[in-house]
């Protein structure tokens, strides 16, 4: 039997991949990509929420979520992109920086989802302790330290919302959030088929709706990535669809914890204009 490969984090320009995921070699290459204006990128931090667009998928079915919307990442997605028939759709946690250049030109369309950070740090700790490619946390403190510092794949949190918020006008461009999705997602699927000037009927709408929710994701073995194979994600540990809430972080921070995080944000979040609900209760319209 073959030993496990031993993955780490490898820079390339100030941005941490995941050695034998990713090949810089290949990540590099992206921004060279030839862009068509039916293209359709969806970008999130990890554990942010990845969208599913159930209306582009028809007969297969059989296919997991990750080869019929792939990461443009990873180490074989050139060839995987190129020979994708149209419309085609990819998903990366990337920064803005290593984006096909035609994206700046307009070509193609960029679905950015973000959701609360605190939420996105708790969700990725328990990430991490079963995805055999990222480092298990000796504990949620560390983690916290390290999710703060950016010392994880997809590096620091508000770097990556900020880069890719601060370029949208040079792109078509929309941006959604992880909490809109779980208070209305019918009008998040509306949002995002004009976006995509896609005409669907009332019974479409519905069916792309029923499939998105976050308990049938659950239950799918094409979403929930259960069939992904055990060296990368340790099923026995945890699952990759988790809670699917709102406000899970109230069950982890300390007192402590929770203020430095919010003066952290102030700090860095204080010239963009975005905003977050942290908590279920917010999400209920008085």
């Amino acid at each position: 039997i073959g030993e496990a490969p031993q993955y780490k984090l490898v820079p390339l320009r100030g941005f941490k991949l995941i050695s034998g995921i990713h090949s810089p070699e290949v990540v590099d290459q992206i921004q060279n990509f030839e862009i068509q204006d039916s293209d359709v990128f969806v970008i999130t931090y990890p554990k942010s929420g990845k969208i599913e667009i159930h209306w582009n998928v028809t007969a297969s079915n059989e296919q997991l979520n990750s080869e019929r919307v792939p990461w443009i990442e990873l180490l074989d997605s050139r060839k995987q992109f190129v020979s994708a028939p149209s419309p085609r759709i990819c998903v990366s946690h990337l920064p803005y920086k290593f984006m096909p250049l035609g994206l700046k030109q307009k070509k193609g369309k960029v679905i950015y989802v973000a959701r609360n950070p605190k939420d996105v740090l708790v969700s990725y700790f328990h990430f991490h302790k079963y995805a055999n490619m990222l480092e298990t946390p000796k504990d949620f403190d560390t983690f916290f330290e390290k999710f703060l510092e950016g010392n994880v794949f997809g590096n620091c949190w508000f770097e990556h919302v900020k880069s890719w918020c601060s370029h949208k006008d040079e792109m078509n461009f929309l941006y959604i959030t992880y909490e809109e999705m779980i208070k209305d997602l019918r009008s998040v699927v509306e949002k995002i088929t004009s976006f995509l000037a896609r005409n669907l009927t009332s019974q479409q709408l519905n069916d792309v709706v029923e499939h998105s929710t976050f308990k049938n994701m659950k239950n799918n073995p094409q979403a929930n990535y259960q069939q992904i194979p055990v060296i990368l994600l340790n099923h026995q540990l945890g699952s990759f669809l988790r809670k699917g809430t709102v406000g899970d972080w109230k069950n982890y921070f300390t007192v402590a914890q929770n203020e430095r995080f919010d003066k952290v944000y102030q700090q860095k979040m204080k010239d963009v204009s975005l905003s977050f609900i942290w908590d279920m209760n917010d999400l209920i319209s008085p």
